[in-house]
């Protein structure tokens, strides 16, 4: 078993910990977490699953085989330097999830011939249904690659990716929750609008739409296919689909995304960072 490092304590981290050992990769006792003083919450949160919360980062590093950077991005320039003497004399792996750093970045701090691996993970890795993709530098090797891929594939799906991708995968995989947790939301709402108690609104519309992603990808049918099979001649679904089309729902989520992903092109890389 691993012995799994986490610089931050942040609800990503929290998320991959619980996911982790839920999958039978660690235990509690060996991953360590360094959280700020004040963080009340994220310090309770690892010590409930058996681990130890630090104020160091530099001791995290000392006592953990894989490392998870899991920091806000403009903290990362401060953070790493930190980190360097026992990253390089240990030449451990780093696993980075901050969002809009690149590797360039990254290795502009850390020693020279660091194993990093950028990795974006969406919040459902905390139940099993995550989606991952990583991109690895030129330093990490196949094993350092394998490693990433038994950690995320035990959390859920995990793909390999070119970095250019990696925006575009945020505004979709990332933030991609969000807009489905909305959707949930919204179906409930006319649910119970038209009669149905809540509580089973929301039980039903959720059971939806992890049903209909299942499909989507166990058959490999596509969606518009799926959607077809469905809706019936002068039937409710049609006439609701006509509903959401005359509302624009197709073309607000392709802005939403397009948003998204410009805006994590936006966030200043961590060399611009002061």
């Amino acid at each position: 078993m691993l012995k799994i490092g986490f610089v931050g304590g942040g609800k990503m981290a929290q998320a991959l910990a619980k996911g982790f050992i839920k999958a039978g990769l660690t235990k509690g006792e060996l991953m360590l977490a360094s959280c700020l003083p004040t963080d009340e919450t994220s310090i309770k949160e690892f010590t409930a699953i058996g681990s130890k919360a630090v104020f160091s980062n530099s001791e995290v590093a000392e006592k953990s085989d894989v490392l998870v950077l899991a920091v806000k991005p403009q903290v990362v320039k401060t953070v790493l330097p930190e980190l360097k003497e026992c990253i390089g004399s240990k030449k451990m792996l780093l696993l980075s999830i901050a969002m809009g750093v690149s590797l360039k970045s990254l290795e502009s701090v850390l020693p020279a011939g660091t194993p990093v691996i950028r990795v974006m993970p969406n919040i459902p890795v905390l139940v099993g249904c995550g989606a991952t993709v990583y991109v690895k530098n030129k330093h990490a090797n196949d094993t350092h690659a394998e490693i990433t891929r038994r950690l995320f594939s035990a959390v859920g799906l995990c793909e390999e990716v070119p970095e250019t991708m990696i925006n575009p995968v945020t505004a979709l995989a990332g933030s991609g929750p969000a807009y489905v947790y909305m959707i949930i939301e919204a179906m409930a709402d006319g649910a119970v609008k038209m009669g149905l108690p809540r509580p089973l609104a929301y039980k039903l519309a959720s059971q939806t739409v992890i049903g209909a992603g299942n499909m989507v990808k166990q058959t490999n049918i596509h969606p518009g296919q799926l959607k077809d099979d469905v809706s019936s001649p002068a039937g409710s679904t049609i006439t609701a689909i006509h509903c959401l089309e005359r509302s624009g729902l197709r073309a607000a989520l392709i802005d939403a995304i397009e948003a998204a992903t410009l805006r994590c092109k936006e966030i200043k890389p961590m060399s611009e960072i002061d």
